[in-house]
């Protein structure tokens, strides 16, 4: 608190200190002057202001040197005061002004002068204090024609300040400086608003300085990033506040053709600036130049808040400089339109109000309306797009669209105007096919397969998390950002909005017939259009707009499915195994357009029918591709017309069931994808309850299919799906079609064995998982695959009990009754096993007036079916192809039991066995292209179908060592890393069946410890692999001994 209050007071206290201080100018006199201040109250100190100025004045004005550190604690000192006082006479405001300004000033360079940044810091903020100090009106009267030069000099000076020096605190302080000194400061100071004619009078007064002024701050904004964010925001706003003030519209149609003559001397006069026509339009062609620049350099700013500054110049120029910066219209708008899909959530709800601003208030720029500019530049831009999509980095790519989509977004249903032009739509549509074409040559794309048969999904709800919108993982050609395609697909969604959609489907389904090339960008497109028509996460920035009716869109999608679910679009090359590139080579009537390798990409070749070409890596990446993205299209559709879709399920359902069942895994998951999307939209609880509910006329399909199977060689993947994701109420309706496929199988044994072998596995699956509890034979469920022994049937709880008591008689007779039981079974003799059983444990009574019948009563439905189905199953298993003999042997395995036994251990075992021993010294020296060859295919199906069978079929320990040595040398680290994973698989079988033998077995390639007898009376077990020495396989036997303990 303040200890003089009154001025008489003070006056004793500071008298000597400001004496003294006009005698000797130190530092420590200037520092003890301030230090007696801040005992003085304000009221106080203003009644003695000039009294206390004097003499810190007359420092600053003392001819000579002066040293830096006493100029800055004067000012330091004089800034202390202005703080707590108020200046009221404009003489002293103007000299204090100049005598401020001069402390930078330097004779000899038109940069400030070269003193300390401290210094410089201190002048800047007396200046600010200054003119904040200015009191009432004279804030006005001190920007008269006669202060244009003393003003122009601080100007220039804090310009430079702010544009040169490396401090970052000394170019914020000169800046908010400028700010104050062109009256742009937002304190509470000045609170007095401007009349008109005060306006003009600043408008004319600043002109001057607009060149500088614009040209330098240019140069601050457009500067390295590396300065501060702050320093470029702070920029941009003095320049649009600046610019906007002297340009204002409302300014200029008041200014006279004849400019009036300053009461100022001729030197000063020829500084003034008339702001007549001829000026305005040369100042707004320049300016557009340096607006120009400035956007380019801040539209790419990485930091959101000089962003949002620019959507803050944009809105101020675009409503108070319609006319006089007429030519800056068109790259503002641009600008705005540009941030429209900006990264930050701030910057896009900004430039969205600034839009619908604009909009509301029709602003007019120039005389064009403001959708008229919008129109135009639509049409600039869907000329050049082409070229640009072909020429720009993906930051380009990212511009460009994300001003093509503010203008959709802006033009709303006027884009059709665009669009009815064919030039320009030809040109649109050119530049998205072309910036959309895929990147096909990977390798990995064709060979991952699918190689199990698990059920697609639980249940629909378990995916409800995935959003519908997501995408399989693909690649482009023209650019790697992810945010490139997100913003086509926003694209492509708003022109399915707003334009005239059956002209767009027509066009892209055109451009879809017209060559390979173009296909899977066509289908990308029209997927999106259709998500657009429904309105499905479009933004709608035109409330009177009509969106596609449903009925419209209905016959949209039609349209479109009948499209992809033909012959010639949907069963495509996919593989090279030749029975399935047989298929679809035969079904392709029209001649198979496949893609070559060329020097740098993949050229469209087309072969004539029956030619039979070999389809190369691109061609069959391409058909997949093409294939999931007409899945994922299905999908949309079904999201798009919602429980419509229903209607559409007949013509939809069984190709993409078809596809659910295709063995290359991204085909298979756009399917299951695809078949989630539909039970959401379609409101079904599960893909079972979808499949259940659709079943009739899915076997129906597949009945007539089968009739024709060389037009239709799918159907059988389709009932494989079938089987795999339903229950057993599916299995009268699909009785008679697995009769179908058995006679179809007889019919086409030498042909299409592969593709039946599939739907027996899947059907086995199938009654093992719906019949669980085999009452009609009297046994229970079969043992998990993690017990030790796999049989049909379990043991009786007798004999399992004997393996902890000693057997008894009654013990081995029931096990001998129930192995004729299972004898029984397996010869089909089902039903008079049962019927003795039932005569031996409750004799029936019988009526005498009824008659017992001759004919024996029908088996059950489902153990004709698998009966039906083993008889077929092992008369493959001499099939000549080795992947048909794996899958029946995993079929019987698995399902059959001691059935399949003795004939897998006496004619399959040997030949898989011998295939390993003999193909294991190639594969040990082989390099890395190896794992691409069939003979390494076939090891790793041999490997990975050994160790289930084994446990399956539970071999006999001979049996077992056959296997065990046949596997034992891809345990070598030699191995190709996927043989030796494999192989280890194998082992973790065998430790299941037999773990004693096969812990002896890997402790005799290596033995980790050394073994102790439990007792001195017994003789130490010597193992060939406890010499301690490592070898090849020693890291795979560390891994398995690891898991048997």
């Amino acid at each position: 608190m303040a200890v003089f209050d009154t001025p008489e007071e003070a006056f004793g206290i500071l008298r000597p200190i400001c004496v003294q201080l006009t005698k000797t100018q130190t530092v420590e006199t200037v520092e003890q002057l301030q230090a007696q201040l801040q005992a003085v109250s304000d009221s106080a100190l203003q009644q003695l202001q000039q009294y206390i100025l004097f003499p810190l004045r007359f420092a600053l004005k003392t001819p000579g040197p002066k040293r830096e550190r006493l100029i800055q604690s004067v000012v330091e000192c004089l800034t202390f005061v202005l703080s707590s006082t108020c200046v009221k006479e404009q003489e002293l405001l103007q000299e204090l002004f100049s005598e401020l300004s001069a402390c930078l000033y330097s004779p000899n360079s038109q940069k400030p002068a070269t003193v300390s940044e401290e210094l410089k810091l201190a002048v800047i903020q007396g200046l600010s204090t200054l003119m904040h100090s200015a009191y009432g009106d004279i804030i006005v009267t001190f920007y008269e024609p006669s202060m244009l030069p003393r003003l122009g000099f601080a100007v220039s000076l804090l310009l430079g300040l702010a544009e040169q020096e490396k401090s970052k605190q000394i170019k914020i302080a000169a800046l908010k400086c400028l700010q104050v000194l062109l009256l742009q400061c937002e304190c509470d100071d000045h609170p007095r608003s401007l009349d008109d004619l005060e306006q003009k009078q600043l408008g004319d007064l600043f002109a001057a300085f607009l060149p500088g002024i614009s040209t330098a701050l240019t140069r601050v904004i457009t500067g390295d990033f590396k300065q501060g964010h702050t320093i470029v925001v702070c920029s941009l706003q003095i320049f649009h506040r600046t610019v906007g003030f002297i340009m204002a519209d409302e300014q200029l149609r008041s200014i006279s053709t004849v400019q009036e003559k300053p009461a100022v001397e001729h030197r000063v006069a020829k500084l003034m600036v008339h702001r007549e026509a001829d000026w305005v339009k040369n100042t707004g062609d320049k300016l557009t130049i340096l607006l120009k620049k400035i956007i380019e350099g801040v539209s790419v700013h990485p930091h959101w808040k000089v962003r949002l500054e620019l959507v803050e110049l944009v809105e101020a120029l675009l409503l108070k400089c319609t006319q006089s910066l007429v030519e800056s219209a068109g790259p503002l708008l641009q600008a705005l339109v540009g941030l429209l899909n900006d990264e930050s959530p701030d910057v896009q709800a900004r430039s969205h109000k600034v839009l619908r601003h604009f909009a509301d208030q029709k602003v007019v720029v120039g005389n064009r309306a403001f959708a008229d500019i919008l129109a135009e530049h639509l049409h600039s831009l869907a000329t050049s797009l082409p070229r640009l999509m072909n020429s720009q980095d993906d930051q380009g790519k990212f511009s460009t669209l994300s001003l093509l989509l503010g203008y959709l977004k802006l033009l709303g249903p006027k884009v059709n105007f665009v669009l009815n032009s064919v030039a320009h739509l030809q040109r649109l549509s050119k530049a998205l096919i072309q910036v959309l074409e895929l990147d096909v040559a990977d390798i990995k794309i064709v060979e991952e397969r699918r190689w199990n048969s698990d059920h697609l999904s639980t249940s629909s709800k378990t995916s409800t998390s995935r959003p519908w919108t997501q995408f399989q993982r693909r690649y482009f050609r023209f650019f790697t950002d992810e945010r490139v395609f997100l913003l086509l697909r926003q694209v492509c969604q708003l022109l399915g909005f707003y334009g005239n959609l059956y002209l767009l489907v027509d066009h892209f389904l055109e451009l879809y017939h017209e060559s390979v090339v173009y296909r899977n960008q066509a289908a990308m497109v029209l997927n999106e259009l259709v998500v657009g028509a429904a309105g499905l996460e479009v933004e709608n920035l035109h409330e009177k707009h009509i969106k596609t009716s449903p009925e419209e869109l209905s016959k949209v999608v039609t349209s479109i499915l009948e499209e992809y679910t033909s012959q010639e679009n949907w069963h495509l090359v996919t593989c090279v195994e030749a029975e399935e590139m047989g298929e679809e080579l035969t079904m392709q009537q029209s001649g198979l357009q496949a893609i070559t390798s060329g020097s740098s990409t993949c050229q469209v070749t087309s072969f004539p029918a029956f030619s039979k070409p070999s389809p190369t890596i691109c061609s069959m990446n391409s058909n997949i591709w093409q294939i999931c993205i007409q899945l994922e299209g299905i999908g949309h559709f079904a999201h798009a017309l919602g429980a419509d879709f229903r209607l559409l399920l007949t013509s939809a359902l069984y190709p993409v069931l078809e596809k659910a069942g295709d063995h290359t895994l991204l085909i298979s998951q756009a399917a299951t994808s695809a078949m989630v999307d539909i039970c959401l939209a379609c409101g079904y609880d599960s893909l079972q309850h979808l499949i259940n509910q659709n079943s009739d006329y899915l076997v129906n399909g597949i009945s007539l299919n089968l009739r024709h199977l060389a037009l239709h060689p799918h159907t059988p993947k389709v009932l494989e799906v079938m089987l795999q994701n339903s229950d057993a109420s599916l299995l009268p309706l699909v009785a008679d079609v697995v009769q179908d496929v058995l006679a179809t199988l007889d019919q086409f044994y030498d042909k299409r064995a592969a593709s039946f072998v599939g739907v027996l596995h899947a059907l086995l699956a199938a009654l093992a998982q719906w019949f669980p509890d085999t009452g009609d034979l009297g046994q229970p469920q079969a043992q998990s695959v993690g017990e030790k022994r796999s049989h049909l049937s379990p043991r009786p709880a007798a004999l399992e009990k004997g393996l902890e008591k000693s057997t008894t008689a009654e013990d081995i007779e029931q096990f001998l009754l129930n192995y004729l039981k299972e004898k029984d079974v397996a010869d089909g003799n089902v039903s008079g096993c049962d019927n003795e059983e039932e005569e031996q444990s409750d004799p029936p009574t019988v009526d005498k007036n009824d008659t017992v019948p001759d004919v024996e009563p029908p088996q059950p439905v489902q153990i004709q079916i698998a009966a039906d189905v083993m008889e077929r199953c092992i008369h493959l298993l001499s099939d000549k192809n080795l992947k048909i003999r794996l899958k029946v042997l995993s079929t019987l395995g698995g399902k059959c039991g001691d059935f399949l036994r003795s004939r897998f251990c006496k004619d399959v075992l040997p030949k898989l066995a011998g295939s390993l021993v003999t193909q294991a010294t190639v594969s040990a020296r082989a390099g890395p292209v190896y794992s691409h060859t069939l003979a390494f295919k076939l090891q790793l199906a041999v490997l990975q179908g050994l160790g289930p069978l084994c446990e399956k079929l539970d071999l006999g320990e001979g049996d077992l060592n056959k296997v065990a040595d046949a596997c034992l040398i891809y345990l070598s680290a030699k191995q190709p890393v996927k043989l030796q994973e494999a192989a280890r698989r194998v082992f973790f079988h065998l430790m299941k069946v037999d773990p004693d033998s096969t812990w002896f077995l890997l402790n005799e390639l290596y033995c980790p410890e050394q073994l102790t007898p439990p007792h001195p009376s017994l003789h130490p077990v010597q193992l060939r692999g406890a010499g301690g020495q490592q070898n090849p396989y020693t890291a795979n036997v560390l891994l398995l001994l690891q898991e048997l303990q």
